[in-house]
């Protein structure tokens, strides 16, 4: 064993204090290590795309691309609750306590065992009606059911590094995942290129590939928190679930679960209607949501590090010190995505042509890029502005206003846009901007109103 895998694996405390020192500061190093680390794995969620794309076929390329809503219905269900644990772990972790700090953490280990059985089980029960109500074309039908048949009979590994990153997020250390992550992809990168090309599983091999870097990921996180000497240390004597806090992860996490898992069901339909065309839109749209995925990781790293900044600061009752980290960290996002934003629309047909090279294909991935692309700056807004609510505790908020904007309104926009204006793929791509809009013109809204110190958890401890 090396000396760096030594030292990653030392039960040094790595966490960090986010009440004191400079703000941009915090927010900065505390976001790169999460940016990097969402960049790789966006890059062997890339790579099984270009592997599928380039050695199997159109239609496992189209297979592979559009699934995205179906796996994310449930790993989404699961982020939000996770959340919920990281916002109660950061608000104690803040306020000093850290009994109330393993309390959480162990509560937060078992009952995700509890839901990756759970989970597992539903995930291959409802492979065939999703596809079905996806209008997954027949073309498409087998390699979709084959990669995610194998993709959901893998799930516990990802789960178990969501919930584990989760925590040592929560008390400041962001870097740790992010080496796990990298760890991760490498290996998926491997073990897709051997599957594909040297043993020819095609797009069994690619999902493989998948859930056995994951199941990686989750081994090293939970080295890390088994070894570690910090609050959040995993012990088997305490791995048990606290009703209290149990409580308290499951008033703050069901409504970000619910609100992610039912997004992602709408996206579903969405998903449909983009289907209704042929392979080639499809092909384009899943070119462009690899894309798309890349250039919204800045803003989504730096909302995931002000939902820790608001966490900490709340729980010493600093509502001042959270809402001038939430202006910084909008200010970030929207610069960075801005930076990126330019040179993805100037270069879009290359961009695309890497995982697909049908010249339709390209057409359609370039005309999704460059019209929608402009809008990102929207999702700055509802992004910071709901990673902000969320870490202050308040979850409810966020859940309606994304709710009625990316579900509600979006499937009515749909309905028109197909029925009585124009049943053509840029118009109906446009659902997602359209959303955009009004989600952050609601949440800018809500957010200036709102009184951040209402969801105190360590003050509603000191009322009992």
């Amino acid at each position: 064993m090396t000396t760096a895998i030594k030292r990653l694996f030392s039960g040094k405390r790595k966490d960090v204090d986010m009440t004191s020192g400079n703000i941009f500061r915090h927010l900065l190093y505390f976001a790169i290590p999460l940016l990097i680390g969402n960049v790789f794995q966006q890059l062997y969620n890339m790579v099984d795309s270009w592997v599928v794309g380039n050695y199997v076929s159109d239609e496992a390329f189209s297979a592979v691309g559009t699934v995205g809503p179906i796996t994310y219905l449930l790993i989404g269900f699961f982020l939000g609750f996770s959340s919920g644990a990281s916002v109660v772990i950061s608000q104690f972790y803040g306020a000093k306590r850290y009994d109330k700090v393993r309390d959480a953490v162990h509560t937060a280990i078992v009952m995700t065992l509890v839901l990756g059985i759970v989970f597992t089980a539903v995930g291959v029960a409802m492979v065939p009606l999703m596809l079905s109500l996806m209008n997954t074309p027949e073309s498409v039908l087998p390699e979709a059911t084959e990669y995610l048949t194998i993709y959901f009979a893998g799930i516990m590994g990802l789960l178990i590094y969501n919930i584990g990153s989760g925590i040592l997020r929560a008390i400041g250390d962001s870097k740790r995942p992010f080496y796990f992550l990298v760890a991760s992809a490498v290996t998926n990168i491997v073990l897709d290129l051997v599957f594909v090309l040297v043993f020819h599983m095609g797009v069994a091999g690619v999902a493989l590939a998948t859930i056995v870097a994951q199941g990686l990921s989750a081994i090293l996180v939970l080295i890390t928190l088994f070894r570690t000497t910090s609050c959040v240390k995993i012990s088997f004597s305490h791995l048990r679930i606290d009703r209290e806090m149990l409580g308290k992860i499951v008033k703050l996490g069901i409504p970000a679960a619910l609100q992610m898992a039912i997004t992602s069901f709408s996206n579903v339909f969405v998903q449909s209607y983009i289907n209704y065309f042929d392979k080639y839109a499809m092909g384009g749209w899943t070119a462009y949501s690899k894309i798309d995925q890349l250039i919204l990781l800045p803003m989504q790293s730096i909302a995931l590090a002000s939902t820790t900044f608001v966490g900490q600061n709340l729980g010493i009752g600093n509502e001042e010190r959270a809402r001038k980290g939430v202006r910084t960290a909008l200010l970030m996002a929207v610069g960075s995505t801005i930076i990126l934003m330019i040179p993805v629309m100037i270069f879009a047909p290359q961009a695309v042509w890497f995982f697909n090279k049908e010249p339709e294909v390209i057409r359609f991935g370039t005309l999704f890029i460059r019209w929608l692309s402009p809008f990102y700056v929207l999702s700055c807004i509802n992004q910071i502005y709901a990673g902000a609510l969320r870490g202050s505790g308040n979850t409810t908020a966020p859940m309606i206003i994304m709710l009625f904007s990316f579900v509600g309104f979006r499937q009515i926009y749909l309905f028109v846009m197909k029925n009585f204006i124009s049943n053509t793929i840029l118009p109906i791509s446009m659902s997602y901007p359209a959303g955009w809009l009004l989600c952050s013109t609601l949440m800018f809204i809500y957010f200036k109103r709102a009184n951040l110190s209402k969801g105190r958890l360590v003050k509603d401890e000191n009322k009992q």
